[in-house]
């Protein structure tokens, strides 16, 4: 048996099996990297999906959003679920249109989540999300009370089930298009951030700190 015939049916990559990987370390890298999953369900026969902010905790995924949202209410249920992440490397400009591509890396995660309930925990993951989006952050800001932590929904997903997929390089171009007359290559893609734009509301705020200055990702 094969690498990838050992995989379950519903997480086996079909298409291009040889750009797959199973290797949590791979899928740590990725989450870690990324700022925003798409979570999806099924309530009431109908699919969802939704943006969420999240980070990791060990081998587990926080999935942060409120307490009374539909999202948080459902899966803190235990309903099976999916979490999508995806980075964005680079556009694949081929000689024909049929093979332009794109450059990228992606995890999707399966599982069940688990709601985080108790207080102290609650704390420290609030802290794990913010510290993924901007790392120093948690040790300036003004630290969540308790009414604050009890509004906010909190849950937990182990990361053990999950699937890679990702591309790189060039186009890959049929030979009897290599002498076609029209460029080809990858225009790579970044994130790009701008200058740090202080809040004007209440007094002047202090001088920006150096990790929002230097952030990059």
């Amino acid at each position: 048996m094969t690498r990838h015939q050992t995989q379950p049916a519903y997480r086996r990559v079909r298409r291009h099996p040889e750009r797959a990987s199973y290797c949590v370390e791979d899928a740590y890298s990725i989450l870690d990297e990324a700022l925003v999953a798409h979570v999806s369900f099924t309530m009431d026969a109908r699919p969802f999906i939704v943006p969420m902010g999240f980070a990791r905790d060990g081998n587990r995924l926080l999935l942060h959003g409120a307490r009374g949202s539909r999202i948080c209410r459902q899966l803190a249920k235990g309903i099976p679920a999916t979490v999508a992440v995806t980075l964005l490397d680079g556009l694949v400009l081929a000689r024909s249109t049929f093979h332009h591509s794109m450059n990228y890396r992606s995890v999707v995660v399966f599982g069940q989540c688990e709601p985080i309930t108790d207080i102290e925990d609650k704390d420290k993951g609030l802290e794990l999300l913010v510290e993924h989006i901007v790392p120093g952050r948690s040790q300036d800001a003004r630290r969540p009370t308790r009414q604050e932590l009890e509004a906010t929904g909190l849950l937990a997903m182990p990361i053990e089930d999950f699937s890679i997929k990702r591309r790189s390089g060039p186009p890959v171009d049929d030979p009897a298009d290599l002498d076609f007359p029209c460029w080809a290559g990858v225009l790579p893609t970044h994130l790009a951030l701008g200058q740090p734009q202080p809040d004007s509301n209440g007094p002047p705020p202090p001088e920006c700190p150096d990790y929002v200055e230097r952030y990059r990702r």
